[in-house]
């Protein structure tokens, strides 16, 4: 074999090395951290202190390893609750800015943060843990609203935890507002290099959305690239109760909530759970 071509062989075999070492590193880094990226939480000060126009309750929910921060906000006479749970970004300074569309429809409204989130301790280790905390906070408000209609609402991430919630207590609605069928789907649409195997929160709403005997509202955005219609569709063909769904045009991941036609298939729905 000639010196030049023996010499480019093995460069292309150093480069191959390179590339495969470099895919490894990237493998290695994106389950390793990938806490970090599922759930690149904000903090607040131990101290901070809410202000909000409405009268709202502050509750500290004791989990293992941590608290849970959460917020009520109440109304004089509502019709029910919506127990919302947020997506994977933010905290409940930025998930609390449609405060005045509940209050227009008269439904008290708890929303809690995650482990790690605002003001919340602890971290998160296992999708089991989330679901656990889920249940917690499940536990320390619904008592005080037998006889009324609660319904379960989730955001992005946060619809994967409301199906499961939902599957076990049987709420009077469950709202999923930019849902994925299942989080190793949507994750391999952002990394598509990635395989599967390596994500440890597989969130499979496909597999439970079949067990939920309340009835079901999707909500999914058009323009929506991260969690697109089509898993909003799939979760509806699996869904055994009764189910709706909306698209809402022109909408994308992040602000379908400002769409107006969002907001009134919401009211609408939410309305009708409570019978009026």
């Amino acid at each position: 074999m000639p010196k030049l071509l023996r010499t480019g062989f093995a460069v292309a075999k150093f480069l191959v090395a390179l590339a495969a070492l470099a895919y490894a590193g990237t493998l290695g880094a994106l389950y390793f951290f990938q806490e970090r990226l599922l759930f690149p939480a904000t903090v607040m000060a131990a101290d901070y202190q809410f202000d909000f126009a409405q009268p709202f309750e502050e509750m500290r929910i004791a989990v293992p390893g941590g608290s849970l921060d959460a917020l009520l906000f109440r109304q004089p006479a509502p019709r029910g609750l919506v127990f919302f749970l947020h997506g994977n970004r933010g905290d409940l300074r930025t998930w609390t800015t449609g405060l005045e569309f509940y209050r227009k429809i008269n439904y008290d409204l708890f929303i809690v943060d995650y482990r790690g989130y605002g003001k919340s301790t602890g971290r998160i280790d296992s999708e089991e843990q989330l679901h656990h905390d889920v249940r917690a906070a499940w536990d320390a408000i619904a008592p005080r609203y037998a006889g009324k209609p609660i319904v379960v609402y989730g955001r992005s991430l946060g619809t994967a935890l409301a199906a499961e919630l939902a599957r076990d207590v049987h709420p009077a609605l469950l709202v999923m507002v930019s849902p994925f069928a299942n989080l190793a789907t949507a994750a391999q649409r952002r990394y598509p290099i990635a395989p599967g195997f390596l994500l440890k929160y597989p969130m499979r709403t496909d597999a439970i959305i079949g067990d939920v005997t309340s009835p079901v509202f999707l909500v999914a955005g058009s323009r929506d690239r991260l969690t697109p219609p089509t898993d909003s569709l799939a979760l509806k063909a699996l869904t055994h109760a009764p189910v709706e769904m909306v698209i809402v045009e022109g909408a994308g991941h992040v602000n379908i909530h400002q769409f107006p036609a969002y907001l009134d298939a919401l009211a609408d729905r939410l309305v009708r759970a409570a019978g009026g």
